[in-house]
């Protein structure tokens, strides 16, 4: 069963200002098997895992392009990189027939692939201009609900007229962590797959296909340890000599493969908001999942319910909310990096988001219970960056936005994203 993915009506708006369209992000989100919906009876499709079709891409890219024609959908296209060359030709020379004839631009190439670092980076000496690049994830909270989703602003009366407008039922403390546990990977949500068995497989070929060709094959063994003790630390500041000196590798090679793990799709960091710098603000990274279910299983939570009361639960919880922001940026094509941050000083005053926008900031703070004590008591530390302090959020399990007082107001962790 094909769920609807709330990025199909943004893949859209891109094909009508480009000639083509980059969609990257983590192995087995969806990105074929969406990009084959949307334009799968119009458009020819070919995968680079196909050995006799990499062959001939990687030694006659014109060939390639010749026997395939256009339109066409091209997946994995990192494999071959030359590709990208002639594309960029066979564009130009369809962009100089357009303006002759008067005829409207078309989408001519779909190109999709799971490592963000060569695709960038062949993007921008090749097509740059030319090309909307999109980042996809696993299932959002509101796309495995179904639901079309909106851009999430933390603007109480925007997210009023939401709550009013979508109607869906509230999901307890409980239900949330049966969530995330189960994470967003499509097969696991539309029941194809157990979790346990799925993220073994998907573990052991990441590393077959992603990781063996970028780490030496005597430390393939440490790189799992690596994720492990990685997701053990989801939610916490990142320190890689303090992750370094616990896998027993240098900080180095630590950072090359946290490298790795981000731009393959598997995790990203939360910058702190440094908008003046100062010696007492705290300035590693935090490091999240983008999915929660990988996780959990990295983590070896048997069930949701160990996982709701473990210690970890809260780090757990937050890794949720922040994801389901990150996921929603993405699928409407923003820069989480650009707006979402924390704050935290060397006073243990801390913010868990910052969401920074061209009016002023709004601080958001994430806690698992209900009705938690003292919840705002930091959002006064950004008073020193001089910038309007706009009413904040507490993300929770409650029922229905509520106020707490004039500035900040409890929000639903289960309507984010709807």
């Amino acid at each position: 069963m094909y769920i609807h993915r709330t990025i199909e009506s943004t893949i859209n708006k891109l094909g009508a200002s480009f000639p083509c369209i980059v969609l990257y992000g983590a192995r087995q989100v969806g990105k074929s098997t969406t990009i084959q919906h949307v334009f799968g009876k119009e458009y020819t499709q070919v995968t680079l895992d196909d050995l006799d079709d990499r062959n001939l891409a990687l030694e006659n890219p014109r060939l390639f392009l010749e026997t395939y024609g256009w339109p066409l959908i091209i997946d994995e296209i990192q494999k071959a990189p030359l590709l990208l060359d002639e594309i960029k030709k066979r564009i130009d020379a369809e962009r100089l027939h357009w303006l002759d004839s008067g005829e409207p631009r078309q989408l001519m190439y779909i190109l999709t692939g799971s490592n963000r670092f060569e695709l960038q980076q062949g993007i921008a000496d090749s097509l740059a201009g030319r090309c909307g690049v999109l980042e996809m994830t696993s299932f959002s909270q509101a796309e495995q609900l179904e639901q079309s989703g909106h851009p999430f602003r933390p603007d109480i009366a925007y997210l009023r007229d939401l709550e009013r407008e979508v109607n869906v039922p509230y999901k307890s403390r409980r239900d949330i962590f049966a969530a995330i546990f189960r994470g967003g990977m499509p097969d696991i949500c539309t029941g194809v797959a157990e979790p346990d068995v799925y993220f073994k497989s998907y573990v052991s070929t990441y590393i077959e296909k992603d990781v063996r060709k970028l780490v030496a094959a005597d430390k393939e063994l440490a790189f799992r340890n690596f994720i492990s003790l990685l997701a053990l630390r989801t939610a916490q500041e990142l320190h890689p000599g303090e992750l370094a000196n616990a896998v027993g590798i240098d900080v180095r090679t630590c950072k090359k493969w946290l490298s790795i793990l981000e731009t393959s799709g598997i995790i990203f960091l939360l910058q702190p908001y440094m908008a003046m710098r100062s010696k007492r603000i705290i300035k590693a990274p935090k490091v999240y999942f983008l999915d929660t279910g990988l996780c959990a299983h990295l983590c070896k939570w048997p069930n949701a319910e160990m996982l709701e009361n473990c210690a970890m639960s809260g780090a757990f919880f937050e890794n949720f909310v922040v994801s389901e922001l990150w996921k929603n940026a993405c699928t409407y094509d923003l820069d989480p990096k650009t707006f979402l941050y924390y704050y935290r000083d060397i006073d243990q005053k801390e913010v868990d988001i910052i969401y920074a926008a061209p009016d002023g900031l709004t601080p958001i703070e994430i806690k698992k219970g209900l009705a938690p004590n003292k919840p705002t008591k930091n959002f006064s530390v950004l008073e020193k960056f001089q910038q309007p302090i706009k009413p904040g959020l507490v993300i929770d399990t409650c029922e229905k936005i509520r106020p707490i007082n004039e500035m900040v107001w409890t929000y639903p962790a289960f309507r984010l994203g709807l």
